[in-house]
């Protein structure tokens, strides 16, 4: 097989007995369609549709090649979650991009990818999702004036360990709440919609008249355009990272997926259009928060609601990429590229837990030194950089192991428009707008290298490690787990 032979048990440190060694600790299998529908979507729909529209129309200068790129958008994220779709059925376990590098290319590049990960991309990601929930959540209390940037990154910070307590505890608790979180944020984004229709019916269509004027022809500014918009359906391959997790994954993961991404691709182009019915072009671009100002306008006195319904739909979608994120984590350290304490699972609530908490710890630090657009176009970056990676894996596949068994199977055409698509993400903004940000995320990636030898090639590993694992384990109630069956 192409794929690197997997480890049929953890050499690093053997699977936990429990009740006297009969039983292996392990996570279980409590993510369902519905739950797997509510992942995506709910982790999707966040904080991007409420705080990027506005900067992708003005990146790309007119309200009708914007909607363009949202359209676009949705229907990248839909090839992308379909090519993932057959990676994740072909190999069955958690982790993402992390797992398929790792098992077709080999363990170098994986650990890079882990590396970047753990350390940035998701706890960089969780914190931008978390300040922008904190933003709406501290905004009621500033009439009139922005919020003071410690009370927002204090309150974002408490919204990181709320999330923590929930995953930690049980992943049927994390699940339940993906589920509420995502019902409301649905209804929220359909009484936007309606509303929106109701004013197009009315006549006010002023911000479509000449909608194509002023284009941006720069096809890095497209690319941080499209970064922006991007952003917004990030999540949709939130479901690979928690595979091993899933009841069936070889049906629920492309069912999902299918579901899941055109609903909300179809929400996220109406809700734009709703915002440009009630503001103009310039209103958008000058509002600090485009869902408060659109409801302003439409709902008067009501605009709260919006304002809660916005910090509840943050939350929810932050508890979703909490869920997978802390996921790559336990993986990466199971596989012997991350500190042995990271791959242990709590005895009781057989949740990942030192994970979740790392993650958790990673996500303040991000919020304390960033803020939400910087965080975005950094992450956005590195984030297709891996995408095409495993991508390229994918057509790898396809093409020199055709044999393969496979429940599931993407059009060849389909993996190979995303991963043209990946390409350009990655090299349009540096070839036409290089920036010092990029040198640095770059030279960060490749820092993983003076980890990779010593620390995993050659295992030499400090002999105080072991005591401090050992510690942690008694304070943390944690065991090594055992590798799912699937």
């Amino acid at each position: 097989s192409i794929m690197r032979k997997k480890k049929t048990t953890d050499s690093s440190h053997p699977p936990a007995d429990l009740s006297e060694g009969k039983e292996k600790l392990r996570l279980k299998q409590e993510v369902g369609l519905i739950s797997g529908i509510s992942l995506i979507a709910g982790t999707m729909i966040g904080s991007g549709i409420f705080m990027s529209p506005q900067w992708v129309l003005y990146h790309m200068g007119n309200p009708a090649s914007s909607l363009l790129v949202w359209a676009a958008c949705g229907l990248l994220a839909t090839f992308g979650a379909l090519s993932y779709a057959e990676l994740g059925t072909l190999i069955k376990e958690s982790g993402g991009e992390y797992i398929y590098i790792l098992r077709i290319f080999g363990p170098f590049p994986a650990f890079l990818c882990a590396y970047t990960s753990v350390i940035l991309v998701r706890p960089a990601g969780l914190a931008a999702m978390c300040l922008s929930f904190a933003e709406y959540a501290v905004a009621p209390f500033y009439p009139g004036c922005s919020a003071p940037q410690v009370a927002v990154k204090c309150t974002a910070a408490a919204c990181i360990l709320i999330l923590a307590v929930i995953n930690c505890l049980n992943v049927r608790l994390a699940t339940s709440v993906m589920n509420i979180f995502t019902a409301a944020k649905l209804l929220v984004l359909l009484v936007i919609v309606v509303a929106g229709l109701v004013l197009l019916a009315k006549g006010q269509t002023q911000s479509f008249q000449n909608a194509f004027q002023n284009t941006t022809t720069s096809i890095g500014t497209v690319g941080v355009a499209f970064y922006q918009g991007l952003w917004s359906f990030d999540g949709w391959n939130n479901l690979n990272y928690v595979t091993e997790e899933l009841k069936k994954p070889e049906v629920t993961l492309p069912r999902a997926v299918v579901i899941a991404i055109p609903l909300v691709t179809c929400l996220y182009l109406l809700v734009n259009v709703s915002y440009l019915a009630a503001m103009t072009p310039s209103e958008m671009l000058s509002s600090g928060a485009v869902a408060v100002t659109w409801g302003d306008k439409v709902l008067g006195n009501w605009t709260w609601l919006i304002t809660l319904s916005v910090a509840l739909s943050t939350f929810g979608s932050s508890n979703g990429s909490f869920f997978s994120g802390g996921r790559v984590a336990y993986i990466a350290a199971r596989e012997g590229h991350m500190p042995d304490i990271l791959s242990m699972a709590h005895v009781r609530g057989l949740t990942p837990s030192p994970a979740l908490l790392f993650t958790a710890a990673m996500s303040i630090i991000m919020i304390i030194s960033g803020t939400f657009t910087t965080i975005v176009n950094s992450v956005s970056f590195i984030i297709w950089l891996f995408y095409g990676t495993t991508i390229s894996g994918l057509l790898y596949l396809k093409i020199k192991k055709p044999e393969l068994p496979r429940s599931y199977k993407v059009p060849m055409i389909i993996p190979i428009i995303v991963l043209i698509t990946a390409v350009y993400l990655v090299l349009a903004p540096i070839i036409d707008q290089p920036q010092t940000e990029i040198f640095y995320i770059i030279l960060f990636i490749f820092s993983g290298i003076i980890l990779y030898f010593p620390l995993v090639r050659f295992k030499c590993h400090p002999g105080f490690l072991k005591r401090v694992t050992l510690h942690l384990q008694l304070l943390l109630e944690v065991a090594p787990a055992a590798r799912d069956a699937n």
